[in-house]
């Protein structure tokens, strides 16, 4: 008998989905997420392989475009974990191997997160404005 991971976003190894990227993508990009980056982060840190940071135009499309990942998320077998949803300024949704980040615009331009990250190999998004 298989032990099943109870809570299989804390572990990107036990992830049921085989492409998490691509669940992450498609769902951002379904409520048309703006600025959409992706970043593959896995030889700069142990949380994460790849980070998606997009933006929606207010609050509302922040938290609409959130659910919508959540919602995939947990139809594909994930448990995602989310942070920031009921103000949704900021959504930070873990899905195990991918961290998706969705910010109203004045706060991804206040925090400025893909600076953290900026020596990691990134990779536009089809989905991102081609203003960028």
């Amino acid at each position: 008998m298989t032990a099943k991971n109870s809570h299989p976003a804390q572990s990107k190894q036990t992830t049921p989905h085989p492409n998490l990227l691509t669940l992450a993508r498609e769902s951002v990009g379904e409520l048309k997420a703006e600025s959409v980056l992706v970043l593959d982060v896995r030889e700069l840190t142990t949380i994460a392989d790849d980070m998606i940071i997009c933006s929606g135009g207010s609050s509302r499309h922040v938290k609409r475009i959130g659910e919508t990942v959540i919602q995939n998320a947990k139809q594909a077998g994930l448990q995602p974990r989310v942070e920031g949803l009921e103000t949704s300024e900021w959504v930070l949704i873990d899905l195990g191997g991918v961290i998706v980040h969705i910010m109203q615009p004045a706060t991804r331009s206040y925090y400025q997160i893909e600076k953290l990250w900026d020596i990691g190999i990134s990779i536009n998004s089809p989905q991102a404005n081609s203003s960028n």
